[in-house]
């Protein structure tokens, strides 16, 4: 498979099996049993033959922005960051308790009960403890250190980083509107705005402005799916200078109102 992007997280395990993949700017692949990842767009290749064996799961931003547990991922989990997400091998004798949450996955997916989702992302968040827990074992600090790759690897992730923590609570701002827009952003992080967008579109594949938008629209879909605040205090709690422009904003990239999404999002 040439390099491409995709928008999903992914975790894969490979069991046994000749070839590699190639993940970002990881391309020492280990030779046993080996745990690696995807980011949205990071860029993903393989060489594998017939003979590979093993597990691998996707799961959307949409799925993330629906549940309370995900809703400091990459805090919680920083293996998934895409400067951070290098593959690493685990001990053999692991590879049961990791492949009893894929088997359990698969199965809850392929089943007709109705709750089969809140069990999904129950084992999803125990698949991706077991991982923490292997990769704060396998990976050291010194050589997580040794693969933080550019300077412009560091500022795409800083700039992940402060889009998030600004729509924190706590989080105090200059101007209403301000964390809607990339010189915000810039200004907090001592560059120009057009180097911002460049080097965050050169890496990850869309703009800077649109690292903000896709944030909003996990953060809108979160309250609409997980709390009963009206649209319009969701608006507000997003920074919107009114409901209205939150409600065209969500419809322009969702293609459904806030109301409608809610709806479906509760079925």
């Amino acid at each position: 498979m040439p390099p491409f992007r995709h928008e999903f997280y992914a975790i894969a395990i490979k069991a046994d099996g000749d070839g590699k993949a190639v993940s970002g700017y990881h391309t020492d692949f280990p030779d046993g049993t080996t745990i690696f990842f995807n980011s949205p767009f990071q860029i993903f290749s393989w060489d594998i033959v017939p003979n590979w064996s093993g597990y691998y799961i996707m799961f959307t931003q949409d799925f993330l922005a629906q549940s309370k547990h995900f809703s400091a991922l990459l805090q919680d989990f920083p293996f998934l960051k895409i400067e951070k997400s290098i593959p690493f091998e685990i001990e053999s004798a692991d590879l049961g308790n990791i492949a009893n949450i894929y088997s359990s996955i698969h199965q809850e997916y392929h089943g007709d009960s109705s709750d089969k989702f809140q069990m999904i992302e129950a084992q999803v968040l125990l698949l991706l403890n077991f991982v923490k827990r292997y990769f704060s074992r396998q990976v050291s600090q010194e050589e997580a250190e040794n693969e933080l790759r550019t300077a412009d690897m560091k500022l795409l992730t800083r700039y992940q980083t402060l889009i998030q923590t600004s729509f924190y609570p706590s989080a105090k701002l200059e101007t209403f509107a301000a964390l809607h827009t990339t010189s915000y952003y810039a200004r907090k992080l001592n560059v120009h705005p057009n180097h911002l967008n460049a080097v965050v579109k050169g890496i990850s594949g869309i703009t800077a402005l649109g690292h903000i938008h896709n944030h909003l629209l996990q953060l809108a879909k979160s309250y609409l799916a997980q709390t009963e605040m009206s649209v319009k205090e969701i608006g507000y709690a997003l920074y919107f200078e009114s409901p209205n422009n939150f409600s065209a904003f969500f419809k322009k990239h969702t293609g459904q109102t806030p109301l409608t999404y809610r709806q479906s999002a509760s079925l």
